[in-house]
């Protein structure tokens, strides 16, 4: 089935072309690379997985509930228009948030494998490009996976967010090499993570717990590659020059903050826009959301040397400043840890199925 036909509203353009700047640099220097980098890039290329056989696949989902998390972090929980809906109508309700939440998952994810891409063609050093091209790698699928799952458990899509499809647009018109770094890497995956934690942490379904798990141990890998490569690289860089990526920063996350909300979903349900944003607004859930979309990105600017205080006046203003002192380190530990506790619990109840199985065919024989 093609993918317009489970869109809620189609694309008006199958294909978005995104003008391309700066330039592709070689690098002649085979033998030297920095340890730290090249060590992750061997972690990038012991770590790759088959999407299509990590994940159990044959796990059913329930399309009218298919992340399993609380009713009160849907926006109309709570209003006149939640009073008015049947189960039904809430049951539609929750397939049209989990869809639209995993299709900006799956467009991100095409971002952030473009933007890899755009990395290993423009970064000047060689061990940055042999670990971007392991990411690319990752991203494409992430990406396979998120469309599986919206293809064949939700059946539904959303288009590509108005605001998620500007931040990437300004990051890959950006001529200057780094960009791809900052505002993939650090904005949009830093929040994503996020995202995908938070999700992970609070569904009882084992198929997006598995999904959500396992890329977010990739993207443990692709954060640390951004802070390492950006820190540095910002070493070197002026006063003048770090204002101008704080900015890019300061935009972004008011950007993200501000409009990525699921208003969208709303309106498919007869809510008007300015109702459906009076609605995010009043949401107890969707502001503990939105305060910890930015658990990843704050400390890993803070790590990175953008830390000016124009960009810590923004984070007071969005109330979020503290979390400069997150261990990002220890998050990201966690995110591995997880995904390997799933696939040791996976193991071992195989292994049970199996023997219970050969112990069966012993006793019939």
């Amino acid at each position: 089935m093609s993918t317009y036909e489970l869109y809620t509203t189609a694309p008006s353009d199958p294909q978005w072309q995104v003008p391309a700047s700066g330039a592709a640099r070689f690098s002649w220097e085979y033998d030297e690379g920095r340890a730290r980098l090249l060590a992750l890039y061997q972690k990038g290329k012991d770590k790759q997985w088959n999407g299509a056989t990590r994940i159990d696949w044959d796990v059913e989902v329930d399309p009218y509930d298919p992340l399993g998390t609380p009713d009160d972090a849907l926006s109309l929980y709570g209003t006149r228009h939640w009073a008015k809906m049947t189960e039904k109508d809430k049951g539609v309700l929750r397939r049209h948030y989990a869809s639209w939440q995993f299709s900006q998952f799956l467009h991100g994810e095409q971002g952030a494998m473009v933007c890899a891409a755009r990395i290993v063609e423009s970064v000047p050093d060689l061990d940055a490009k042999l670990y971007s091209a392991t990411q690319t790698m990752d991203e494409a699928r992430h990406a396979e996976i998120y469309g599986r799952f919206l293809h064949e458990k939700v059946g539904m899509l959303y288009p590509v967010n108005d605001s998620l499809q500007s931040l990437l647009g300004d990051t890959l018109r950006d001529s200057r090499w780094d960009m791809p770094y900052l505002g993939m890497q650090v904005l949009i995956e830093g929040l994503a993570l996020a995202a995908f934690g938070m999700i992970r942490d609070t569904t009882d379904k084992p198929l997006p717990k598995q999904i959500l798990a396992y890329i977010m141990q990739d993207e443990a890998r692709h954060v640390a590659f951004g802070r390492m490569a950006l820190r540095d690289y910002y070493k070197q860089l002026s006063d003048a020059e770090l204002r101008e990526r704080e900015e890019f920063v300061i935009e972004g996350c008011y950007l993200m903050r501000d409009r990525l909300r699921g208003v969208e979903v709303l309106e498919n349900f007869g809510v008007t826009k300015k109702e459906a944003e009076e609605y995010t607004e009043q949401s107890e859930f969707l502001h503990l959301f939105r305060k910890l979309l930015f658990s990843r990105i704050v400390p890993c600017v803070k790590d990175i040397g953008l830390w000016g205080p124009r960009l810590q006046k923004a984070y007071v203003d969005m109330g979020v400043f503290e979390m400069g002192n997150s261990n990002l380190d220890l998050l990201m530990t966690q995110d591995e840890e997880i995904a390997e506790q799933l696939d040791k619990e996976r193991f071992e109840a195989e292994e049970r199925e199996r023997l219970a199985e050969i112990g069966e065919a012993i006793a019939q024989a």
